[in-house]
């Protein structure tokens, strides 16, 4: 039987401050090397599940387990060393560093995160074979990223996240900006290099058109329930 990377179990949370908000998940679990597409509308709880699951906020009761790892018992330093070691994210806006070159941005996480610094073996080597399988030339290396293509961005922040070999890449929004060619293009190059490296990864989009590409859909209705304080 596959095991789950990826576990929440009775999970409840409310945002400080916004009286009567609050998410629970009795249950999600996504295993290992699979393909999830999770979807919802803007405001249905999808950003407050993925910094649960990332660890930047502690839910109220229950608890998330990554890697074999329950996060939800690891102090607040121990948490961040983790998520760097355990987790690669995918940010709709990239979030790359436009003055730093594209080996200083696809290496940065290592930075952070000896365990997947180790895993990674000679990082140039890693970097470099990373942006030969995303189709970018291995001179874009020494290029800052704020002069490529968004294109060009979307490939780097893709080999960002996987560098290191992360048991789960969390992609929140990638292909919002993309045309359907872009995003099947995007996709392939993604999950390619996910099944290369045995990475589990979790999406989250609006655009419902995604889920035939993924091997299993999830409506985020269907596993948390949200409240809201009324108007």
């Amino acid at each position: 039987m596959t095991q789950p990377v990826l576990t929440l179990s009775g999970v409840v949370f409310g945002w400080p401050g916004r009286a009567g908000f609050s998410l629970s998940v009795p249950e999600f679990s996504v295993t290992r090397g699979e393909r999830v597409l999770l979807l919802g509308e803007s405001g249905s709880g999808k950003s407050t599940l993925l910094s649960l699951i990332c660890g930047t906020v502690l839910p109220r009761e229950g608890t998330v387990e990554i890697a074999g790892t329950e996060i939800t018992a690891l102090s607040g330093g121990a948490r961040d060393r983790f998520r760097a070691e355990q987790i690669g994210v995918i940010f709709q806006q990239f979030n790359l560093l436009p003055f730093g070159t594209v080996a200083d941005n696809i290496l940065l996480p290592l930075r952070f995160a000896p365990a997947r610094r180790g895993r990674a073996g000679n990082a140039r080597q890693a970097a470099t074979a990373l942006c030969h399988a995303l189709g970018l030339p291995e001179t874009v290396l020494q290029t800052r990223a704020g002069t490529l293509s968004v294109g060009q961005q979307q490939r780097v922040a893709v080999a960002r996240a996987l560098i290191g070999q992360p048991p789960l890449i969390i992609a929140d929004e990638p292909t919002s900006a993309l045309d359907a060619d872009s995003q099947a293009a995007f996709l392939d190059l993604l999950f390619d290099q996910a099944e290369a490296q045995g990475t589990s990864l979790l999406m989250v989009s609006h655009d419902a058109r995604l889920g035939a590409r993924f091997d299993r859909v999830v409506q985020i209705g269907d596993i948390a329930r949200t409240e809201r304080p009324d108007p």
